[in-house]
């Protein structure tokens, strides 16, 4: 079935399955190398890229279409997501398809809801799907052109992380199981680009209460090999529902 005809066919479906002129966009980071990545896709035929994204439907949350999106694109089921925004520029998506009648779903005006996700990048699995060609991690701050106002959302969605980091944890969805305090503050320095005190870094992230020291340090180096730690997850969930200052 040729793209157009495709498309045709899926709009059918949307007016019939879908909440009308309400769609979500995933901003998905990973950690990787010291370096903080989003996970994009590009479609065929063109050079910009564009963020996972897809509409609601009738009989689902906005959260659950979130999650389902993000399911379908890379198969990450534990992921930590959170709401950041709301995107309604006038035609901010509907000339992306102007070739098309106005009856097509797609050509409607949608007011789009932004979700950010975080996730372990190792455990993800990027996939393409029949209209496009390329998905995959690419650093935040290496963005390429991106369609429509996507570039906008990544940069409002990093916004909301580090605002986040201030006053609450993060690093569960996106670190390996046990890990070192310097990686945790590298994690850390790489999102808001910068450097942190040690001292201060240590004090804050402890005041939390959500690490579990484990028995046996990182083996190797000529050093002194760093402590290991892992998240204690019950006092991890505890922490994102309150406020530290």
């Amino acid at each position: 079935m040729k793209k157009d005809d495709r498309i045709i066919e899926l709009s059918k479906i949307f007016w019939e399955k879908a909440v009308p002129s309400v769609s979500i966009d995933c901003v998905v980071f990973g950690f990787h190398n010291d370096s903080l990545n989003v996970l994009l896709l590009r479609m065929k035929g063109e050079e910009a890229w564009m963020l996972p994204g897809g509409y609601l439907f009738k009989d689902e949350s906005m959260e659950d279409a979130a999650r389902r999106i993000l399911y379908e694109r890379s198969g990450a089921e534990r992921i930590f997501l959170h709401a950041f925004g709301i995107f309604g520029g006038l035609n901010r998506s509907e000339s992306f398809f102007d070739a098309y009648d106005d009856t097509l779903w797609h050509k409607q005006r949608f007011v789009t809801a932004g979700y950010y996700a975080l996730v372990d990048q190792t455990a993800v699995t990027p996939a393409i799907d029949e209209f496009s060609d390329r998905c995959e991690w690419l650093p935040v701050d290496q963005l390429p052109a991106m369609l429509m106002d996507h570039g906008l959302i990544v940069q409002t969605a990093l916004t909301s992380l580090r605002e986040q980091l201030s006053h609450k944890p993060i690093g569960y969805n996106l670190l390996p199981e046990t890990f070192t305090m310097p990686e945790l503050q590298s994690l850390y320095e790489t999102i808001l680009g910068e450097q942190l005190n040690r001292g201060n870094f240590y004090r804050k992230i402890m005041r939390y209460n959500i690490l579990i020291k484990l028995d046996e340090p990182r083996k190797g180096g000529a050093h002194k090999a760093p402590n290991l730690y892992r998240f204690d997850e019950e006092q991890y969930k505890k922490a994102l529902s309150q406020v530290y200052w």
